[in-house]
C-alpha cells in the first residue's frame, strides 16, 4: 500500500520543523515530498498513485488535496500544519501535535465527512464573500509584492469599509451586506469570527450574514445549494482562506459524507 504525504515546508511553525515532520512521516513507512516552488498541489497529488493521500499545510492545502483523494476514491490524511488548522480543529486532532496526527497512516480510523463546492470548487470550511475576501485579495497582493506595508493597509480598509455593504443576490433575493459567508456544515458565531463545528457530517450549507454596526446580529439559514450573483461578472472570495475569483452568480452545493478521512485510533481506556 503506497501512502503519500505531501507537506507545505513554508507552512505552520518551527515546531515540529518540517524536516522533523518528514522524518517521523518516514518512520511510518510514509513517502514524502515537500511541495516546492513552482509546483501544482493538485497535479502533484494526482500523480502520487497513492492509496492513502494526506497533506500537512493549511486549510486551502488540505481542501487542494482532499479534491484529489475524492476523485481518485482514495483516503485522505489531514496533518494540521498551517496558521489556523480550522478543519483539523474541528476533526478532533490536535492542532499543536502535527506528528500525533501522523498515526491515522497505517492503522487509521475511516470517517466520513461532508465537503461542499463553490462552483466546481471544493471547500472543507467556508467561502467568504464581501469585505473579508477582499482582505485576503489584498493581502495575497501584497504578499507577493513583498510590500511591509500590507497589514497597516489592510486595516485601512477595513475601517473604510465598516459602513460600505456590497449587493449580492442570494436565490434571486436582493441582499446588501459587507459580507456573506457559506460553510459547510454549522458554526457556532461569536460577535464576528467563527467558533467551531460540532458536526462535519449534518448535510447543511449554512448561510451568515451579519447585520448591524455596533450591536452585532446573523442572519443565518440552511440549505443543500443556493447560488449567489452580484452586479460585477466576477466575485472575490475567500475559499477555506485562499483568494479566488469565481464567475458570478456562484452556485453552492453540499455533498454529503462524500470524504474518506482517516483519524488516529483512540488508545483503549487502561
Amino acid at each position: 500500500m503506497r501512502q503519500f504525504l505531501i507537506v507545505n515546508p513554508s507552512s505552520g511553525t518551527d515546531s515540529p520543523s518540517p524536516d522533523e515532520l518528514r522524518a517521523a512521516a518516514r518512520a511510518r513507512g510514509v513517502e514524502v515530498r515537500f511541495l516546492e516552488d513552482g509546483d501544482d498541489l493538485q497535479e502533484l497529488a494526482r500523480s502520487a498513485g497513492a492509496d492513502v493521500l494526506g497533506m500537512a499545510g493549511g486549510d486551502g492545502s488540505l481542501a487542494a488535496v482532499a479534491e484529489v483523494a475524492l476523485e481518485q476514491e482514495v483516503p485522505f490524511v489531514c496533518i494540521p500544519f498551517g496558521t489556523r488548522n480550522h478543519f483539523a480543529r474541528d476533526l478532533g486532532l490536535d492542532r499543536d501535535d502535527p506528528i500525533a496526527a501522523l498515526a491515522a497512516f497505517g492503522d487509521g480510523v475511516e470517517r466520513r465527512v461532508d465537503v461542499a463546492r463553490a462552483g466546481d470548487r471544493l471547500f472543507l470550511n467556508n467561502v467568504s464573500l464581501g469585505i473579508y475576501a477582499r482582505l485576503v485579495h489584498r493581502r495575497e497582493h501584497h504578499r507577493r509584492r513583498r510590500n511591509a506595508l500590507a497589514r497597516l493597509r489592510a486595516l485601512a480598509l477595513t475601517v473604510q469599509d465598516r459602513r460600505r455593504r456590497q449587493r449580492f443576490t442570494i436565490d434571486g433575493r436582493t441582499v446588501r451586506a459587507r459580507l456573506v459567508l457559506v460553510s459547510n456544515n454549522d458554526y457556532t458565531l461569536d460577535l464576528l469570527s467563527l467558533g467551531e463545528r460540532e458536526r462535519l457530517d449534518e448535510g447543511k450549507l449554512h448561510v451568515y450574514i451579519p447585520h448591524g454596526i455596533r450591536r452585532i446580529t446573523w442572519e443565518e439559514h440552511s440549505c443543500t445549494e443556493l447560488e449567489i450573483g452580484a452586479p460585477q461578472p466576477r466575485l472575490r472570495t475567500a475559499i477555506d482562506g485562499e483568494p479566488v475569483e469565481l464567475d458570478a452568480p456562484v452556485r453552492f452545493r453540499i455533498e454529503p459524507l462524500a470524504l474518506r478521512v482517516l483519524m488516529p485510533r483512540t488508545p483503549e481506556p487502561e
